[in-house]
């Protein structure tokens, strides 16, 4: 009779050990998905915060703000030689005449 239970003890250790190994494996593959959303997220943010520093000075003034923030020298590196975006002014239609000056107060 102990060899029985000991044998049924040996089978539950080994059954509780590959329920934990695939809990494991189950936990990492959520933990990699989260971060490849997270991930995704940044990126998608980041090229929408570029796209609109391209048409608005206000985005320009954020992306310079946040560059300043940067403390590590690995992440500057990351933009070395990177223009921030700014917005380039629309060209003149062919009707259309520039704004006057503004008028000195006298």
């Amino acid at each position: 009779m102990p060899d029985q239970l000991d044998a049924q003890i040996a089978a539950a250790r080994k059954r509780a050990e590959q329920a934990k190994a695939r809990l494991q494996a189950l936990e990492a593959r959520a933990n990699t998905e989260a971060r490849k959303r997270d991930t995704r997220r940044k990126v998608i943010l980041g090229g929408l915060l570029i796209d609109a520093a391209e048409k608005d000075d206000r985005f320009a003034r954020v992306i310079t703000a946040l560059m300043e923030r940067i403390s590590r020298d690995q992440d500057r590196k990351a933009f070395e030689g990177w223009q921030a975006p700014s917005p380039t002014p629309e060209p003149l239609g062919v009707n259309q005449t520039p704004p006057e000056p503004p008028q000195a107060a006298g």
